[in-house]
């Protein structure tokens, strides 16, 4: 029977592949009750801090290699960092089961693994994260779109440690006004700031692609908060999309409303009523 199936009665057996800001909050809101979901299994890269922090959980959960969270779920959450993507994502997806990415720009990586989802029967499952409007740009690719553009601005030292900041010595803490770090597409982007704009990948993935939506990032001391605003120019509708996301205090790159975006895909996968398209 699909993991999908209205007529299933059993929880869905959610996996999170990664333990930081955003894995270990889901594992908490996992672990207090989600009706039709229970958590199954995590993992991280340091495996005797994870059980030591998943100590606080109301039911022990094992703690597991990446590859294997897939033998043991139906529902894997990828949260875990950008290099390791594979070793969560493959196995699911070859076994046929849902992969719900948060690092969007490991899948432009590894489009390889869409192809097998095809073969396998597995669900790619993109959530919103912390862009708004994927729905609408989704629906209007379903017509002609021109052209979107992303402009994200972050807090300076959200951007700290991006490899296109460090490649080309750019100094964050001397930056006393809004400055343009990067211009590009979605794709190169996500190369150059691979913990910072998956929004890109995933607004490209619902659009134009990655490689014809485009990317500004800016460093900007007057945010206190990830800004991403998105014009879209199609032939059904025009339509401006801004978000201001509060950054989690355990990792200012990652904004609070995303680990609510990854429960929200969770539950569609499960509420008999879902809203969106």
């Amino acid at each position: 029977m699909s993991v999908l199936s209205t007529a299933r009665r059993a929880p869905l057996r959610v996996a999170i592949g990664g333990l930081g800001a955003i894995g270990m909050e889901l594992a908490q809101r996992l672990d207090a009750g989600l009706d039709g979901l229970e958590l199954a299994a995590v993992s991280a890269r340091d495996r005797d801090k994870a059980r030591t922090r998943l100590a606080v959980l109301q039911r022990a959960v094992p703690v597991l290699g990446l590859s294997d969270l897939a033998e043991v779920c139906d529902v894997v959450v990828e949260c875990a960092p950008a290099e390791v993507f594979e070793q969560v994502a493959e196995p699911a997806i070859r076994l046929g089961k849902v992969l719900i990415p948060v690092s969007v720009g490991g899948l432009l990586a590894n489009w390889h693994l869409v192809d097998l989802a095809a073969r396998s029967g597995a669900r790619i499952n993109v959530a919103s994260g912390a862009v708004l409007g994927l729905d609408a740009v989704r629906a209007a690719a379903q017509g002609d779109i021109q052209q979107v553009l992303i402009v994200t601005r972050k807090p300076p030292a959200g951007l700290a440690g991006a490899p296109h900041i460090e490649r080309n010595a750019i100094d964050l803490g001397a930056v006393d006004r809004p400055l343009k770090v990067f211009e590009g597409s979605a794709r190169e982007g996500v190369a150059a700031f691979p913990a910072n704009v998956n929004v890109a990948a995933a607004l490209g993935l619902a659009g134009i692609g990655p490689d014809r939506t485009r990317l500004e990032v800016w460093a900007d001391p007057g945010v206190s908060r990830n800004t991403h605003s998105i014009v879209v120019e199609a032939d059904s509708a025009r339509f401006e999309i801004k978000i201001e996301n509060i950054p989690t205090e355990e990792n200012p790159r990652t904004g609070r409303i995303v680990v609510l975006s990854i429960i929200a895909a969770l539950r569609r996968l499960v509420d008999p009523l879902t809203v969106g398209t």
